[in-house]
Protein backbone atom coordinates (compact mmCIF):
# COMPACT_ATOMS: atom_id res chain seq x y z
CA UNK A 1 0.00 0.00 0.00
CA UNK A 2 1.12 3.57 -0.62
CA UNK A 3 0.00 7.03 0.49
CA UNK A 4 -2.73 7.12 -2.15
CA UNK A 5 -4.35 3.98 -0.70
CA UNK A 6 -4.11 5.32 2.85
CA UNK A 7 -5.62 8.63 1.71
CA UNK A 8 -8.66 6.80 0.24
CA UNK A 9 -9.14 4.90 3.49
CA UNK A 10 -8.79 8.06 5.59
CA UNK A 11 -11.26 10.03 3.48
CA UNK A 12 -13.82 7.25 3.66
CA UNK A 13 -13.57 6.97 7.45
CA UNK A 14 -13.91 10.73 7.81
CA UNK A 15 -17.02 10.75 5.63
CA UNK A 16 -18.63 8.04 7.75
CA UNK A 17 -18.14 10.09 10.93
CA UNK A 18 -19.42 13.19 9.12
CA UNK A 19 -22.53 11.31 7.99
CA UNK A 20 -23.24 10.24 11.58
CA UNK A 21 -22.82 13.87 12.68
CA UNK A 22 -25.28 15.12 10.03
CA UNK A 23 -27.88 12.52 11.04
CA UNK A 24 -27.67 13.32 14.75
CA UNK A 25 -30.50 15.00 16.64
CA UNK A 26 -32.85 12.11 17.37
CA UNK A 27 -35.34 12.99 20.06
CA UNK A 28 -36.99 9.65 20.86
CA UNK A 29 -36.40 5.90 20.88
CA UNK A 30 -38.36 5.49 17.63
CA UNK A 31 -36.04 8.02 15.98
CA UNK A 32 -32.85 6.44 17.33
CA UNK A 33 -33.64 2.73 16.99
CA UNK A 34 -36.22 2.71 14.17
CA UNK A 35 -35.29 5.79 12.15
CA UNK A 36 -38.68 7.29 12.96
CA UNK A 37 -40.27 4.48 10.91
CA UNK A 38 -39.65 6.63 7.84
CA UNK A 39 -37.09 4.61 5.87
CA UNK A 40 -37.90 3.31 2.38
CA UNK A 41 -37.39 -0.26 1.18
CA UNK A 42 -34.39 0.43 -1.08
CA UNK A 43 -31.89 1.61 1.58
CA UNK A 44 -33.31 -0.96 4.01
CA UNK A 45 -32.68 -3.72 1.48
CA UNK A 46 -29.07 -2.67 0.95
CA UNK A 47 -28.61 -2.34 4.72
CA UNK A 48 -29.84 -5.86 5.47
CA UNK A 49 -27.78 -7.32 2.63
CA UNK A 50 -24.66 -5.45 3.74
CA UNK A 51 -24.94 -6.98 7.19
CA UNK A 52 -25.60 -10.49 5.92
CA UNK A 53 -23.18 -10.35 2.93
CA UNK A 54 -20.50 -8.74 5.06
CA UNK A 55 -16.72 -8.65 5.16
CA UNK A 56 -16.69 -12.33 6.03
CA UNK A 57 -18.68 -13.16 2.89
CA UNK A 58 -16.47 -10.89 0.79
CA UNK A 59 -13.34 -12.70 2.00
CA UNK A 60 -14.37 -16.09 3.33
CA UNK A 61 -16.93 -17.23 0.73
CA UNK A 62 -14.38 -16.95 -2.12
CA UNK A 63 -11.85 -18.74 0.11
CA UNK A 64 -14.32 -21.58 0.69
CA UNK A 65 -15.01 -21.86 -3.03
CA UNK A 66 -11.43 -21.46 -4.26
CA UNK A 67 -9.17 -23.02 -1.63
CA UNK A 68 -10.88 -24.76 1.30
CA UNK A 69 -10.50 -28.52 1.25
CA UNK A 70 -13.91 -29.99 0.48
CA UNK A 71 -15.19 -26.56 -0.57
CA UNK A 72 -16.22 -25.32 -3.99
CA UNK A 73 -19.39 -23.94 -5.56
CA UNK A 74 -21.52 -25.93 -3.14
CA UNK A 75 -21.38 -22.72 -1.12
CA UNK A 76 -24.30 -21.65 -3.33
CA UNK A 77 -26.46 -24.26 -1.61
CA UNK A 78 -26.44 -21.87 1.37
CA UNK A 79 -28.73 -19.62 -0.68
CA UNK A 80 -31.34 -22.12 -1.82
CA UNK A 81 -33.58 -21.73 1.23
CA UNK A 82 -33.65 -17.91 1.26
CA UNK A 83 -36.76 -17.30 -0.92
CA UNK A 84 -38.63 -20.10 0.90
CA UNK A 85 -37.71 -18.58 4.26
CA UNK A 86 -39.07 -15.22 3.07
CA UNK A 87 -42.44 -16.85 2.40
CA UNK A 88 -42.49 -18.28 5.92
CA UNK A 89 -41.67 -15.11 7.84
CA UNK A 90 -43.75 -12.75 5.67
CA UNK A 91 -46.73 -15.06 6.19
CA UNK A 92 -46.30 -15.38 9.95
CA UNK A 93 -43.94 -13.49 12.24
CA UNK A 94 -42.95 -10.20 10.59
CA UNK A 95 -46.43 -8.69 10.03
CA UNK A 96 -47.33 -9.39 13.66
CA UNK A 97 -44.12 -7.84 14.99
CA UNK A 98 -44.54 -4.76 12.78
CA UNK A 99 -48.15 -4.17 13.82
CA UNK A 100 -47.40 -4.68 17.50
CA UNK A 101 -45.42 -1.39 17.49
CA UNK A 102 -42.48 -2.71 19.54
CA UNK A 103 -38.86 -1.50 19.36
CA UNK A 104 -37.33 -4.67 20.78
CA UNK A 105 -38.89 -7.83 19.34
CA UNK A 106 -38.37 -9.39 22.78
CA UNK A 107 -40.78 -6.81 24.19
CA UNK A 108 -43.36 -8.60 22.06
CA UNK A 109 -42.60 -11.85 23.88
CA UNK A 110 -43.12 -10.17 27.25
CA UNK A 111 -46.48 -8.83 26.16
CA UNK A 112 -47.40 -12.26 24.81
CA UNK A 113 -46.04 -14.58 27.53
CA UNK A 114 -44.51 -12.59 30.36
CA UNK A 115 -41.19 -11.17 31.48
CA UNK A 116 -39.36 -14.48 31.97
CA UNK A 117 -39.72 -15.46 28.30
CA UNK A 118 -38.52 -12.05 27.21
CA UNK A 119 -35.41 -12.15 29.41
CA UNK A 120 -34.41 -15.70 28.50
CA UNK A 121 -34.49 -15.10 24.73
CA UNK A 122 -33.03 -11.62 25.16
CA UNK A 123 -30.00 -13.07 26.99
CA UNK A 124 -29.64 -15.79 24.32
CA UNK A 125 -29.69 -13.14 21.60
CA UNK A 126 -27.25 -10.79 23.30
CA UNK A 127 -24.74 -13.55 24.02
CA UNK A 128 -24.87 -15.19 20.58
CA UNK A 129 -24.87 -11.94 18.58
CA UNK A 130 -22.02 -10.30 20.52
CA UNK A 131 -19.94 -13.48 20.28
CA UNK A 132 -20.58 -13.99 16.55
CA UNK A 133 -19.78 -10.35 15.79
CA UNK A 134 -16.61 -10.63 17.88
CA UNK A 135 -15.51 -13.54 15.65
CA UNK A 136 -16.18 -11.42 12.57
CA UNK A 137 -14.21 -8.43 13.84
CA UNK A 138 -11.31 -10.74 14.78
CA UNK A 139 -11.24 -12.19 11.27
CA UNK A 140 -11.32 -8.76 9.65
CA UNK A 141 -8.55 -7.61 11.96
CA UNK A 142 -6.32 -10.44 10.74
CA UNK A 143 -6.98 -9.28 7.19
CA UNK A 144 -6.09 -5.69 8.04
CA UNK A 145 -2.91 -6.87 9.76
CA UNK A 146 -1.86 -8.62 6.56
CA UNK A 147 -2.74 -5.73 4.25
CA UNK A 148 -1.99 -2.60 6.27
CA UNK A 149 0.89 -3.82 8.43
CA UNK A 150 -0.75 -2.86 11.72
CA UNK A 151 -1.19 -4.78 14.98
CA UNK A 152 -4.31 -6.65 16.12
CA UNK A 153 -5.37 -4.05 18.68
CA UNK A 154 -4.80 -1.20 16.21
CA UNK A 155 -7.03 -2.82 13.59
CA UNK A 156 -9.76 -3.47 16.16
CA UNK A 157 -9.59 0.14 17.32
CA UNK A 158 -9.86 1.43 13.74
CA UNK A 159 -12.93 -0.68 12.99
CA UNK A 160 -14.50 -0.27 16.42
CA UNK A 161 -14.02 3.38 17.27
CA UNK A 162 -15.11 4.71 13.88
CA UNK A 163 -18.17 2.47 13.85
CA UNK A 164 -19.21 3.40 17.37
CA UNK A 165 -18.82 7.09 16.59
CA UNK A 166 -21.01 7.22 13.50
CA UNK A 167 -23.66 4.78 14.74
CA UNK A 168 -23.73 6.45 18.18
CA UNK A 169 -24.47 9.84 16.64
CA UNK A 170 -26.77 8.87 13.81
CA UNK A 171 -28.68 5.91 15.27
CA UNK A 172 -30.57 3.60 12.91
CA UNK A 173 -30.54 6.06 10.01
CA UNK A 174 -26.74 6.22 10.12
CA UNK A 175 -26.60 2.42 10.25
CA UNK A 176 -28.96 2.02 7.29
CA UNK A 177 -27.44 4.63 5.01
CA UNK A 178 -23.90 3.64 5.97
CA UNK A 179 -24.73 0.03 5.16
CA UNK A 180 -26.25 1.00 1.82
CA UNK A 181 -23.04 2.76 0.77
CA UNK A 182 -20.97 -0.16 2.02
CA UNK A 183 -23.00 -2.72 0.05
CA UNK A 184 -22.27 -0.86 -3.19
CA UNK A 185 -18.54 -0.75 -2.37
CA UNK A 186 -18.47 -4.48 -1.55
CA UNK A 187 -20.06 -5.45 -4.86
CA UNK A 188 -17.75 -3.20 -6.88
CA UNK A 189 -14.76 -4.59 -4.97
CA UNK A 190 -15.75 -8.16 -5.79
CA UNK A 191 -16.16 -7.28 -9.47
CA UNK A 192 -12.68 -5.72 -9.47
CA UNK A 193 -11.11 -8.84 -7.94
CA UNK A 194 -12.80 -11.12 -10.48
CA UNK A 195 -11.76 -8.87 -13.37
CA UNK A 196 -8.10 -8.63 -12.41
CA UNK A 197 -7.99 -12.32 -11.52
CA UNK A 198 -9.22 -13.24 -14.99
CA UNK A 199 -6.63 -10.88 -16.49
CA UNK A 200 -3.79 -12.62 -14.65
CA UNK A 201 -5.14 -16.01 -15.70
CA UNK A 202 -5.33 -15.01 -19.36
CA UNK A 203 -9.09 -14.75 -19.78
CA UNK A 204 -12.14 -16.95 -19.38
CA UNK A 205 -10.82 -19.68 -21.71
CA UNK A 206 -7.75 -20.06 -19.49
CA UNK A 207 -10.05 -20.32 -16.49
CA UNK A 208 -12.02 -23.13 -18.18
CA UNK A 209 -8.81 -24.99 -19.03
CA UNK A 210 -7.26 -24.79 -15.56
CA UNK A 211 -10.17 -24.80 -13.10
CA UNK A 212 -10.45 -27.67 -10.62
CA UNK A 213 -13.67 -29.25 -11.90
CA UNK A 214 -14.32 -30.93 -8.57
CA UNK A 215 -15.08 -27.46 -7.20
CA UNK A 216 -17.84 -26.74 -9.71
CA UNK A 217 -20.53 -29.00 -8.23
CA UNK A 218 -23.01 -26.74 -6.43
CA UNK A 219 -25.69 -29.26 -5.45
CA UNK A 220 -25.03 -32.56 -3.69
CA UNK A 221 -28.11 -34.81 -3.61
CA UNK A 222 -26.18 -37.80 -2.24
CA UNK A 223 -25.19 -36.22 1.09
CA UNK A 224 -27.69 -36.27 3.94
CA UNK A 225 -25.38 -34.69 6.53
CA UNK A 226 -25.55 -37.62 8.97
CA UNK A 227 -22.30 -39.47 8.33
CA UNK A 228 -19.72 -36.77 8.82
CA UNK A 229 -20.56 -35.24 5.44
CA UNK A 230 -22.12 -31.86 4.86
CA UNK A 231 -23.62 -29.40 2.39
CA UNK A 232 -26.14 -31.91 1.08
CA UNK A 233 -29.33 -30.72 -0.59
CA UNK A 234 -31.74 -31.75 2.21
CA UNK A 235 -29.86 -30.27 5.21
CA UNK A 236 -29.17 -27.06 3.29
CA UNK A 237 -32.87 -26.62 2.40
CA UNK A 238 -34.56 -27.78 5.63
CA UNK A 239 -31.92 -26.33 7.92
CA UNK A 240 -31.61 -23.25 5.73
CA UNK A 241 -35.31 -22.37 5.84
CA UNK A 242 -35.16 -22.35 9.63
CA UNK A 243 -31.82 -20.51 9.78
CA UNK A 244 -32.84 -17.70 7.42
CA UNK A 245 -36.41 -17.37 8.71
CA UNK A 246 -35.05 -17.03 12.24
CA UNK A 247 -32.27 -14.66 11.18
CA UNK A 248 -34.45 -12.31 9.14
CA UNK A 249 -37.57 -12.55 11.29
CA UNK A 250 -36.49 -13.22 14.89
CA UNK A 251 -33.03 -11.64 15.19
CA UNK A 252 -33.11 -8.06 16.46
CA UNK A 253 -30.23 -6.99 14.20
CA UNK A 254 -32.28 -7.78 11.10
CA UNK A 255 -35.85 -7.38 12.31
CA UNK A 256 -35.09 -3.88 13.54
CA UNK A 257 -34.68 -2.90 9.87
CA UNK A 258 -38.11 -4.34 9.09
CA UNK A 259 -39.64 -2.41 12.00
CA UNK A 260 -38.09 0.79 10.55
CA UNK A 261 -40.07 0.51 7.30
CA UNK A 262 -42.68 3.17 6.50
CA UNK A 263 -45.48 0.60 6.20
CA UNK A 264 -46.11 -3.08 5.51
CA UNK A 265 -45.83 -2.50 1.75
CA UNK A 266 -42.29 -1.19 2.18
CA UNK A 267 -41.61 -4.09 4.55
CA UNK A 268 -42.72 -6.64 1.96
CA UNK A 269 -40.69 -5.02 -0.81
CA UNK A 270 -37.59 -5.01 1.40
CA UNK A 271 -37.87 -8.71 2.23
CA UNK A 272 -38.82 -9.73 -1.30
CA UNK A 273 -35.80 -7.84 -2.64
CA UNK A 274 -33.54 -9.65 -0.18
CA UNK A 275 -35.02 -12.95 -1.26
CA UNK A 276 -34.27 -12.17 -4.91
CA UNK A 277 -30.99 -10.21 -4.82
CA UNK A 278 -28.88 -12.26 -2.38
CA UNK A 279 -28.29 -15.08 -4.85
CA UNK A 280 -26.72 -13.00 -7.68
CA UNK A 281 -24.34 -11.34 -5.21
CA UNK A 282 -23.36 -14.67 -3.65
CA UNK A 283 -22.89 -16.08 -7.15
CA UNK A 284 -20.51 -13.17 -7.80
CA UNK A 285 -18.58 -13.99 -4.60
CA UNK A 286 -18.35 -17.63 -5.66
CA UNK A 287 -17.21 -16.77 -9.18
CA UNK A 288 -14.46 -14.53 -7.80
CA UNK A 289 -13.43 -17.45 -5.56
CA UNK A 290 -13.18 -19.81 -8.53
CA UNK A 291 -11.12 -17.24 -10.44
CA UNK A 292 -8.68 -16.40 -7.64
CA UNK A 293 -8.48 -20.03 -6.51
CA UNK A 294 -7.61 -21.15 -10.04
CA UNK A 295 -4.96 -18.44 -10.21
CA UNK A 296 -3.46 -19.79 -6.98
CA UNK A 297 -3.52 -23.29 -8.50
CA UNK A 298 -1.62 -22.17 -11.60
CA UNK A 299 0.76 -19.57 -10.13
CA UNK A 300 3.26 -20.92 -7.61
CA UNK A 301 4.37 -17.44 -6.54
CA UNK A 302 0.85 -16.42 -5.55
CA UNK A 303 0.17 -19.74 -3.86
CA UNK A 304 3.36 -19.44 -1.79
CA UNK A 305 2.17 -16.10 -0.37
CA UNK A 306 -0.96 -17.66 1.19
CA UNK A 307 -0.22 -19.06 4.69
CA UNK A 308 -0.75 -22.81 5.07
CA UNK A 309 -4.17 -23.64 6.49
CA UNK A 310 -5.32 -20.01 6.17
CA UNK A 311 -7.56 -20.09 3.12
CA UNK A 312 -9.31 -16.93 4.39
CA UNK A 313 -6.13 -15.03 3.48
CA UNK A 314 -6.46 -15.81 -0.24
CA UNK A 315 -8.37 -12.63 -1.12
CA UNK A 316 -6.36 -10.21 1.05
CA UNK A 317 -3.06 -11.58 -0.31
CA UNK A 318 -4.34 -11.20 -3.87
CA UNK A 319 -5.55 -7.66 -3.22
CA UNK A 320 -2.34 -6.40 -1.68
CA UNK A 321 0.05 -8.06 -4.15
CA UNK A 322 -1.72 -8.09 -7.50
CA UNK A 323 -3.96 -5.03 -7.75
CA UNK A 324 -2.96 -1.46 -8.67
CA UNK A 325 -2.74 1.24 -6.04
CA UNK A 326 -5.96 3.12 -5.58
CA UNK A 327 -7.97 -0.02 -6.20
CA UNK A 328 -6.12 -1.56 -3.24
CA UNK A 329 -7.30 1.34 -1.10
CA UNK A 330 -10.87 0.95 -2.35
CA UNK A 331 -10.87 -2.79 -1.60
CA UNK A 332 -9.50 -2.28 1.90
CA UNK A 333 -12.33 0.22 2.29
CA UNK A 334 -14.71 -2.53 1.10
CA UNK A 335 -13.42 -4.90 3.79
CA UNK A 336 -13.52 -2.18 6.44
CA UNK A 337 -16.96 -1.02 5.44
CA UNK A 338 -18.40 -4.51 5.42
CA UNK A 339 -17.05 -5.15 8.92
CA UNK A 340 -18.44 -1.83 10.09
CA UNK A 341 -21.89 -2.59 8.71
CA UNK A 342 -22.09 -5.76 10.79
CA UNK A 343 -20.71 -4.09 13.91
CA UNK A 344 -22.92 -1.01 13.66
CA UNK A 345 -26.03 -3.17 13.28
CA UNK A 346 -25.03 -5.27 16.27
CA UNK A 347 -24.30 -2.27 18.50
CA UNK A 348 -27.60 -0.55 17.67
CA UNK A 349 -29.65 -3.71 18.13
CA UNK A 350 -27.97 -4.80 21.36
CA UNK A 351 -28.47 -1.32 22.76
CA UNK A 352 -32.16 -1.39 21.80
CA UNK A 353 -32.69 -4.74 23.53
CA UNK A 354 -30.70 -3.78 26.64
CA UNK A 355 -32.39 -0.44 27.21
CA UNK A 356 -35.86 -1.89 26.66
CA UNK A 357 -35.04 -4.76 29.05
CA UNK A 358 -33.80 -2.30 31.67
CA UNK A 359 -36.96 -0.21 31.42
CA UNK A 360 -39.18 -3.28 31.83
CA UNK A 361 -37.22 -4.78 34.74
CA UNK A 362 -37.08 -1.53 36.71
CA UNK A 363 -40.60 -0.51 35.78
CA UNK A 364 -39.31 2.94 34.84
CA UNK A 365 -40.28 4.62 31.58
CA UNK A 366 -37.78 7.50 31.23
CA UNK A 367 -38.55 10.63 29.26
CA UNK A 368 -37.12 10.95 25.77
CA UNK A 369 -34.01 12.84 26.86
CA UNK A 370 -33.11 10.30 29.54
CA UNK A 371 -33.91 7.41 27.20
CA UNK A 372 -31.51 8.78 24.57
CA UNK A 373 -28.78 9.01 27.20
CA UNK A 374 -29.34 5.36 28.15
CA UNK A 375 -29.31 4.36 24.48
CA UNK A 376 -25.99 6.05 23.75
CA UNK A 377 -24.28 4.84 26.91
CA UNK A 378 -25.44 1.31 26.17
CA UNK A 379 -24.20 1.57 22.58
CA UNK A 380 -20.73 2.42 23.86
CA UNK A 381 -20.90 -0.47 26.34
CA UNK A 382 -21.83 -3.06 23.72
CA UNK A 383 -19.23 -1.70 21.33
CA UNK A 384 -16.60 -2.25 24.02
CA UNK A 385 -17.88 -5.76 24.85
CA UNK A 386 -17.94 -6.89 21.22
CA UNK A 387 -14.48 -5.51 20.49
CA UNK A 388 -13.11 -7.14 23.66
CA UNK A 389 -14.54 -10.50 22.59
CA UNK A 390 -12.90 -10.07 19.21
CA UNK A 391 -9.48 -9.94 20.88
CA UNK A 392 -9.97 -13.48 22.17
CA UNK A 393 -11.98 -15.05 19.34
CA UNK A 394 -10.52 -18.30 18.05
CA UNK A 395 -11.15 -20.74 15.23
CA UNK A 396 -14.30 -22.84 15.41
CA UNK A 397 -14.50 -24.07 11.81
CA UNK A 398 -12.39 -24.29 8.65
CA UNK A 399 -13.45 -20.80 7.58
CA UNK A 400 -14.71 -17.92 9.70
CA UNK A 401 -17.99 -17.66 7.83
CA UNK A 402 -18.77 -21.26 8.78
CA UNK A 403 -17.86 -20.54 12.40
CA UNK A 404 -20.35 -17.66 12.66
CA UNK A 405 -23.19 -19.67 11.12
CA UNK A 406 -22.31 -22.64 13.33
CA UNK A 407 -22.64 -20.55 16.51
CA UNK A 408 -25.95 -19.12 15.27
CA UNK A 409 -27.32 -22.57 14.45
CA UNK A 410 -27.34 -23.45 18.15
CA UNK A 411 -30.07 -20.87 18.73
CA UNK A 412 -31.89 -20.09 15.47
CA UNK A 413 -34.25 -23.09 15.48
CA UNK A 414 -35.48 -22.75 19.09
CA UNK A 415 -35.94 -18.98 18.75
CA UNK A 416 -37.96 -19.27 15.54
CA UNK A 417 -40.13 -21.92 17.22
CA UNK A 418 -40.93 -19.56 20.09
CA UNK A 419 -42.06 -16.74 17.81
CA UNK A 420 -44.15 -19.07 15.64
CA UNK A 421 -45.86 -20.53 18.71
CA UNK A 422 -46.47 -17.02 20.04
CA UNK A 423 -48.31 -16.11 16.85
CA UNK A 424 -50.29 -19.29 16.29
CA UNK A 425 -51.28 -20.82 19.64
CA UNK A 426 -52.98 -18.81 22.39
CA UNK A 427 -53.04 -21.80 24.76
CA UNK A 428 -49.29 -21.69 25.46
CA UNK A 429 -47.90 -19.76 28.41
CA UNK A 430 -44.43 -18.86 29.66
CA UNK A 431 -43.90 -22.23 31.34
CA UNK A 432 -44.21 -24.25 28.14
CA UNK A 433 -42.33 -21.70 26.06
CA UNK A 434 -39.37 -21.36 28.42
CA UNK A 435 -38.91 -25.09 28.94
CA UNK A 436 -39.22 -25.67 25.19
CA UNK A 437 -36.60 -23.03 24.38
CA UNK A 438 -34.07 -24.24 26.94
CA UNK A 439 -34.55 -27.85 25.86
CA UNK A 440 -34.07 -26.99 22.19
CA UNK A 441 -30.83 -25.12 22.88
CA UNK A 442 -29.61 -27.90 25.21
CA UNK A 443 -30.24 -30.58 22.57
CA UNK A 444 -28.36 -28.56 19.96
CA UNK A 445 -25.45 -28.05 22.34
CA UNK A 446 -25.35 -31.81 22.95
CA UNK A 447 -25.32 -32.42 19.19
CA UNK A 448 -22.33 -30.08 18.86
CA UNK A 449 -20.40 -31.78 21.64
CA UNK A 450 -21.50 -35.40 21.29
CA UNK A 451 -22.69 -36.12 17.74
CA UNK A 452 -19.76 -35.21 15.51
CA UNK A 453 -21.08 -36.90 12.37
CA UNK A 454 -24.25 -34.79 12.18
CA UNK A 455 -23.85 -31.76 9.88
CA UNK A 456 -24.47 -28.63 11.94
CA UNK A 457 -27.00 -27.19 9.48
CA UNK A 458 -29.44 -29.82 10.81
CA UNK A 459 -29.25 -28.19 14.27
CA UNK A 460 -31.55 -25.43 13.02
CA UNK A 461 -34.33 -27.83 12.05
CA UNK A 462 -33.82 -30.15 15.02
CA UNK A 463 -33.84 -27.22 17.47
CA UNK A 464 -37.14 -25.96 16.07
CA UNK A 465 -38.84 -29.37 16.19
CA UNK A 466 -37.48 -30.14 19.68
CA UNK A 467 -38.72 -26.83 21.05
CA UNK A 468 -42.22 -27.25 19.60
CA UNK A 469 -42.58 -30.87 20.79
CA UNK A 470 -41.32 -30.02 24.28
CA UNK A 471 -43.65 -27.04 24.64
CA UNK A 472 -46.70 -29.14 23.76
CA UNK A 473 -45.52 -32.03 25.95
CA UNK A 474 -45.32 -29.67 28.94
CA UNK A 475 -48.75 -28.28 28.05
CA UNK A 476 -50.16 -31.82 28.00
CA UNK A 477 -48.54 -32.83 31.30
CA UNK A 478 -49.54 -29.65 33.17
CA UNK A 479 -53.01 -29.71 31.58
CA UNK A 480 -53.04 -25.95 31.12
CA UNK A 481 -55.57 -25.01 28.47
CA UNK A 482 -55.48 -21.23 28.43
CA UNK A 483 -53.28 -18.23 29.05
CA UNK A 484 -53.33 -16.44 32.40
CA UNK A 485 -54.38 -13.39 30.39
CA UNK A 486 -55.89 -12.77 26.98
CA UNK A 487 -53.29 -11.26 24.65
CA UNK A 488 -54.24 -8.21 22.57
CA UNK A 489 -55.31 -9.00 19.02
CA UNK A 490 -52.25 -7.34 17.47
CA UNK A 491 -50.01 -9.79 19.34
CA UNK A 492 -51.50 -12.89 17.70
CA UNK A 493 -53.23 -11.81 14.50
CA UNK A 494 -51.30 -10.63 11.46
CA UNK A 495 -54.26 -8.73 10.08
CA UNK A 496 -54.54 -8.50 6.31
CA UNK A 497 -52.02 -10.78 4.58
CA UNK A 498 -49.17 -8.85 3.05
CA UNK A 499 -48.07 -11.68 0.73
CA UNK A 500 -50.19 -12.33 -2.35
CA UNK A 501 -50.36 -15.55 -4.34
CA UNK A 502 -48.30 -13.82 -7.01
CA UNK A 503 -45.58 -13.01 -4.47
CA UNK A 504 -45.48 -16.62 -3.31
CA UNK A 505 -45.33 -17.87 -6.91
CA UNK A 506 -42.42 -15.51 -7.63
CA UNK A 507 -40.43 -16.73 -4.62
CA UNK A 508 -41.12 -20.43 -5.28
CA UNK A 509 -40.29 -19.97 -8.96
CA UNK A 510 -37.08 -18.20 -8.01
CA UNK A 511 -36.12 -21.16 -5.83
CA UNK A 512 -36.53 -23.37 -8.92
CA UNK A 513 -34.45 -20.97 -11.02
CA UNK A 514 -31.66 -20.93 -8.42
CA UNK A 515 -31.64 -24.72 -8.36
CA UNK A 516 -31.46 -24.87 -12.17
CA UNK A 517 -28.56 -22.40 -12.26
CA UNK A 518 -26.64 -24.35 -9.61
CA UNK A 519 -27.11 -27.61 -11.52
CA UNK A 520 -25.96 -26.03 -14.80
CA UNK A 521 -22.66 -24.57 -13.51
CA UNK A 522 -20.41 -27.58 -14.31
CA UNK A 523 -21.62 -27.59 -17.93
CA UNK A 524 -20.61 -23.94 -18.35
CA UNK A 525 -16.95 -24.89 -17.85
CA UNK A 526 -16.86 -27.75 -20.38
Amino acid sequence: MNYFDYAIIGIYLFLLIFMGYKLRGQSSKNDYFLGGRSVGWKPLTLSVMATQLSAISFVSAPAFVGMREGGGMQWLSYELAVPLAMILILSTVLPVLYRSGVVSIYDYLEQRFGRSSRLIISVVFQFSRAFATGIMIYAVSLILIATMGITLWQSIVIVGVITVLYSLQGGMKAVVYGDAIQMVIIVLGTVACAYFGLSYLGGFNALVENVDHSRLQAINFSSFGIEGDGFGFLPMVFGGIVLYASYYGCDQTQTQRALSAKDTTQLKKMMMANGLLRFPITLLYCFSGIVIGTFALTDANFSALIPDGKSDMMMPVFIINYLPHGIIGMLIVAILSAAMSSLSSTINSLAAVSVEDYCRITGKEPDDQKYMQYAKYTSVFWGAVTLTLSLYAGDIAATVIEAINKVGSLFYGPILAIFLLAVFDKRLSAKQINIGLLTGVAINFYLWIGVKDLFWFWWNFIGLVTTVITAYAVLLVTKESRLPYSPPTELTDSGEAILTRKDIAILVGYFGLMLAICLSIPSLFN
